[in-house]
Formats: structure tokens, sequence, C-alpha cells
């Protein structure tokens, strides 16, 4: 009788844990599912996961006229708004690997390129006298990915990029990289004339 006993408490016991284990994870699970807007980036925190976070355009832009592009070089992270605000998205990015070669301000695409051709800056030649002169588009080494957005200032492209490694550090030359997923959906809901800002 006793080890019935013991058998019946065990399995109420084992079913309470797993039952409060199953509450613990749905807490998590409906908290990751609401969206908390932040009016601010903390510059205070250094680490990405901190401030990997959606936010509201307005204390950024007057207005979403073409969709507008943040891009929070210290989060690391492009926040993207659609003209009439339905569509929001957030993607991790690479980011320039020196203040140097960082450019911060407002900017605007100007050109959106399927399989873009790839030539480093004279500035890169320099640095890297070992690199191609040019990586012909859809290349499997081509460091623009299969998209890139091409801003107003010369050399700097939002795109995509086949080494992953990159994505969440300071690796680039001046360039925003993101995944090759998430700059085709970007590539889909960008317009020549989106406004984007840089900080």
């Amino acid at each position: 009788m006793a080890s019935k006993t013991n058998r019946t408490l065990d399995r109420r016991l084992f079913l309470g844990t797993g039952a409060a284990a199953l509450t613990g994870l749905a807490a998590p699970a409906i908290a990751q599912s609401t969206t908390e807007y932040e009016t601010s980036v903390s510059t205070a925190s250094s680490r990405n996961i901190s401030v990997f976070r959606a936010l509201d355009w307005r204390p950024f832009f007057s207005n979403t006229r073409n969709g507008a592009m943040l891009v929070d070089t210290k989060s690391r992270a492009l926040h993207y708004w659609s003209e009439d605000q339905s569509v929001y998205k957030l993607y991790p990015t690479s980011v320039p690997i020196s203040d140097e070669l960082t450019r911060l301000g407002r900017t605007s695409v100007v050109q959106k390129v399927v399989n873009p051709t790839w030539r480093p800056t004279p500035n890169m030649r320099k640095r890297n006298p070992e690199w191609p002169a040019v990586v012909e588009g859809g290349a499997p080494d081509n460091p623009l990915g299969p998209f890139a957005l091409y801003l107003s200032w010369t050399y700097y492209r939002i795109h995509g990029t086949h080494d992953t490694r990159k994505i969440g550090r300071r690796s680039s030359n001046g360039c925003i990289g993101l995944y090759n997923e998430h700059i085709r959906e970007l590539f889909g809901l960008a317009k020549v004339g989106s406004q984007v800002l840089l900080i």
C-alpha cells in the first residue's frame, strides 16, 4: 500500500512540477510576443542583446514618407517602418569596423540592385592590395550578397552577406550588412527614395 501511495505522490509531484514548468515557459513566450517601444536607444548599454528591441519612429523622423530606416550602429540593428506604418521590421546587422569608417546622418536609397557587382573603394584597395578589383554579381564570394540598396553617399550600401559571421559585429568597411534572407525581405519593402538615418 505504501508503494502505491508513493507512486501516486510521485505522479502528482511530476504532474505538478510539469505544469509549473510549462507555466514558467509560457510566460516568456507571452512576453516575447509583446512589442516594447522605446523612444531612444541607451548609449550606456554596450551589449547588443540589451538594446536590440523595437523603437518608435517619431523621435528619429518627422514622417515615414517612402518608408524609413533607422540604422543603429551601437546596437547593430536596422529598424524599418513602411510609409503607412503598417509594417515594422527589426534586423540584426553588421556595422563598420571602426569609427573612421562609420558615416552617421541622413541619407536615402537611390538605387535597388539585384546581384550587385562589388568593387572595393580606392581606400580599401590601399589597405588590402591583394583583394580583386571586381567581383561580379551572383558570384558566391561577392561581399554584397544577392541584393543591395545603394545610398546617396558614395560607396555606402545596405546589402546582404554570405559570411553570416559578420552579422552582429563591427566587420564592414563602411556598409551595413544583413543576412541574405533579411535583405531579400527589406529589398522588397524598400523604395527608391526611402529615408535612411544612421546613428
